[in-house]
């Protein structure tokens, strides 16, 4: 992909340096240019639905970081493969967040996971936030993103929330549909139900991925 010439010249600068500093880390096995085409699609796609603009050079280095590492993991030996997992919602702002964060502070380095949405929001949300830092889980830096192709290629278990039929069907995936109802709206009692009631799920979906708990 070529810059995008509507993009400010700062913008360009530093998803530029941010192009060459993650091509210095993954040495050997990505190129500059395919690192630098993630780096701006990106940019690009958490533009499309961002309503402040300032943390999304930041946002896209974390972005295609996780698109990268989606990448290595997808094309590593059957051997040296730990489960992956893919959580899909409308938003990527509730409960995808949600199980993505008790997936990883469960699963600890044992597995993989990503997050996406289908019409990602504009922020986290807050009672999801606020739900989750009271199970020492910290939301406060994720960002609504959409999922990619390279997530897809990595995962082993697809699990969709409430994304219906905008959720992508890949042949060869398990899938898993969890009826979760979505945050949006709830207080934050309901909400502490529903992180509840994830938790439960995501510790299931591990013994069925024969993952120990890390705690």
């Amino acid at each position: 992909m070529s810059e995008d010439a509507s993009l400010p010249p700062s913008v360009v600068a530093g998803l530029t340096k941010v192009s060459h500093d993650l091509q210095a880390r993954y040495q050997g096995v990505f190129g500059l240019e395919t690192v630098r085409e993630l780096v701006f699609d990106s940019y690009i796609q958490l533009a499309v639905t961002a309503k402040a603009t300032n943390w999304l050079v930041v946002g896209a280095e974390r972005f295609a970081t996780q698109r990268l590492d989606a990448l290595v993991h997808a094309d590593a030996r059957s051997d040296e493969r730990v489960p992956s997992v893919l959580f899909l919602c409308v938003h990527n702002a509730g409960r995808s967040q949600m199980a993505l964060g008790w997936f990883n502070k469960l699963a600890g380095d044992r597995a993989m996971a990503w997050s996406g949405g289908s019409d990602p929001g504009n922020a986290v949300n807050e009672s999801a936030v606020a739900v989750m830092s009271e199970v020492g889980i910290d939301l406060s830096r994720q960002f609504p993103k959409p999922w990619t192709d390279e997530f897809f290629k990595a995962a082993d278990v697809v699990v969709t929330m409430g994304c219906g039929d905008a959720c992508p069907l890949v042949p060869g995936k398990h899938y898993e549909d969890w009826d979760l109802d979505d945050p949006d709206g709830k207080s934050v009692e309901e909400v502490r139900l529903i992180r509840d009631e994830i938790r439960r799920r995501v510790v299931e979906l591990m013994v069925r991925l024969d993952i120990n708990s890390s705690v």
